[in-house]
């Protein structure tokens, strides 16, 4: 049997006679303030034969600080002094190199104090197993020493009660990550997370801000130095100057803002009496005055609304749409649709992967059973290819409690018809060339049956960069019914800057017109192109169903015969009525014509 991976912790109690030697004690004393250090973690220390602590520069070891008050006379300590903490150095290996070989030599001068029957309490800022050095001694020297880990205060706690506002509730979600990493997976998770813990932040605090900003995040942004020691500051990072340093012991919480709550702006702006956390760990309650307002909203039922956003931008929003968007207190979403609705402080968003719709409905209902006001937001109009049918499902299979309502949106195809003229004017069809949730034959054979029947078809998702070669199917498949001059409308990305719509014949479709942000309309027989204007229609009426002429008008009685010396009024014929333009047959159209401005941001399902 091979053994474990990672590190294995050995307990005083099990240790083999061999390792009985000393104990490695890692000891979490706080994040500071040396009152907030355990009544276990003191008593180790007080006990302590051994005590080293890690310093950036001898003297200046803040582990040290915090546990001064319960260091006991003639301890031995080891000070362990990094040899670099901001990357330059002159050390072979660079700086992981020079911080390798400083743990290995720690490691080396505990294990002397170990091994000759010393126990060791190594002191770690916060808490030992969040972000510690702790952890790299630990790794080195428990497979020959017994371990114990004292938990401790951490950094993110203290910070939270600095600002006096809770790190998650209910079923939130608390992601605590250092701001060193790449800016794209910060900024994603900034937008993923109910409450975001940034450690490490003087580094790149620009780039914090940056990523925060992208991801709809500064504005519940608070900056917290020195959390419980002196000189504690809490200030919203939108107003912090751009060139301010900051503390080492620095860093940005981003809580979710709740109802009854104050939301983190105002908690940096707290008023005399608001709920705080003062550098002597001292905590104040808020007034209980019954006539100040509150910021509470009535318990109300929660529920979930389907909505579409239309194909693109704003001006494809019903107000009906954005009156509910306005008033959720959760969104949830495939993360490129919730990206186009504004932020607004205090609502939490849920983002997701495209291929989780079921989850995502299941999600959002159960959001709305505990009283939360839910909407699951749709490109397009919600109920094609979307979201709606996906909430009903779920609703129907164990939330029949939950009220669900869906809001009409602005769909693909209709936007890309209008952007061509009028190419469903007359019956049509609407598929989804996508076979991730059916079978590519029953694709092929609903698109038979309805090119058979000689329907306008709206074809919605034609290609992705997994299937390109479905479109010739596609094509060959049409061609069975249709001429080959028939019109094709691609219109892709409408409504958005790079939107076009060109007008092709069947013929010449191919993969290189089509991508997930297309949308194609296949004529029928009967669709045209105008002569005039270029613009695509399909006749309201069909061969031999031409509109019925309007009755003629009843013939007038004959008049009365005019007396003798009256004179006979003669009525002039009336002018001819001119012919109707002429509407020719949608002609093959011209290599590479001009893309008409259109929008195609289909709301699609895969």
């Amino acid at each position: 049997m091979n053994p474990p991976s990672g590190p294995a912790t050995v307990s005083p109690a099990t240790a083999t006679p061999a390792l009985r030697a000393g104990t490695l004690y890692g000891v979490g004393v706080g994040p500071g303030d040396p009152e907030l250090v355990t009544v276990k973690a003191a008593r180790l220390i007080g006990q302590a034969q051994v005590v080293a602590f890690h310093a950036a520069r001898p003297g200046r070891s803040l582990a040290r600080a915090s546990a001064a008050p319960y260091l006991p006379a003639g301890a031995v300590e080891e000070e362990l002094v990094y040899p670099v903490t901001r990357g330059g150095t002159v050390h072979p290996g660079g700086y992981q190199g020079a911080i390798d070989e400083f743990y290995e030599q720690s490691a080396t001068r505990l294990a002397r104090h170990l091994a000759a029957g010393r126990d060791v309490v190594l002191l770690a800022e916060g808490d030992p197993t969040l972000y510690s050095s702790f952890t790299h001694m630990q790794r080195r020297l428990t497979p020959r020493f017994p371990c114990v880990v004292v938990p401790g205060v951490t950094s993110v706690s203290a910070t939270a009660a600095a600002a006096g506002v809770a790190l998650a509730t209910g079923d939130e979600t608390l992601t605590v990550v250092p701001a060193t990493m790449p800016a794209d997976r910060l900024r994603d998770l900034a937008a993923a997370g109910d409450g975001l813990a940034l450690m490490k932040v003087r580094a790149d605090l620009d780039g914090v801000r940056r990523s925060l900003t992208e991801a709809g995040r500064l504005d519940g942004a608070l900056l917290v130095s020195r959390a419980s020691r002196d000189g504690e500051r809490v200030v919203a990072l939108r107003d912090l100057a751009a060139a301010e340093d900051v503390p080492y012991m620095s860093m940005v919480l981003v809580p979710a803002n709740r109802a009854g709550q104050p939301g983190p702006a105002e908690a940096a702006q707290a008023p005399p009496g608001a709920a705080r956390t003062g550098p002597d760990g001292a905590r104040t309650e808020a007034s209980a005055d019954p006539d100040e307002p509150r910021l509470v909203r009535v318990a109300e039922p929660g529920g979930v609304t389907v909505v579409g956003l239309g194909p693109a931008g704003a001006d494809w929003l019903t107000p009906e749409t954005a009156r509910a968007l306005a008033e959720a207190d959760d969104l949830v979403g495939y993360q490129t649709y919730l990206r186009r609705v504004a932020v607004r402080p205090g609502q939490r968003r849920h983002p997701s992967d495209n291929r989780v719709e079921a989850e995502r409905a299941v999600f959002a209902l159960d959001l709305a059973r505990r009283g939360a006001r839910v909407v699951v937001v749709s490109s397009g109009d919600p109920g094609v290819f979307a979201m709606a049918s996906a909430v009903l499902e779920a609703r129907a299979d164990g939330y029949r409690d939950v009220p669900v309502r869906v809001l009409p949106g602005v769909t693909a195809a209709n936007a890309v018809a209008a952007r061509a003229g009028a190419p469903l004017g007359h019956d049509y069809c609407v598929l989804s060339l996508s076979d991730q949730l059916k079978p590519w034959p029953l694709v092929l054979r609903r698109l038979r049956a309805a090119a058979a029947a000689d329907l306008v078809l709206a074809l919605y998702n034609p290609g992705s960069q997994t299937r390109r070669a479905h479109i010739d199917e596609v094509r060959a498949t049409l061609s069975q019914c249709r001429d080959a001059d028939t019109p094709v409308v691609v219109g892709r990305a409408v409504g958005d800057a790079g939107e076009s719509v060109e007008v092709i014949r069947l013929a010449d479709l191919s993969a290189d017109h089509v991508d997930m942000r297309t949308l194609l309309i296949i004529g029928s027989s009967r669709t045209r192109r105008d002569a005039d204007t270029g613009l695509i229609f399909t006749p309201r009426h069909h061969d031999g169903h031409l509109p019925a002429p309007a009755p003629a008008a009843a013939p007038a009685p004959a008049p009365e015969p005019a007396p003798a010396a009256a004179t006979a009024a003669v009525a002039e014929p009336a002018p001819a009525a001119e012919p109707a333009p002429a509407v020719e047959p949608a002609p093959a159209p011209a290599p590479g014509p001009a893309p008409v401005k259109a929008v195609v941001g289909a709301d699609r399902r895969p």
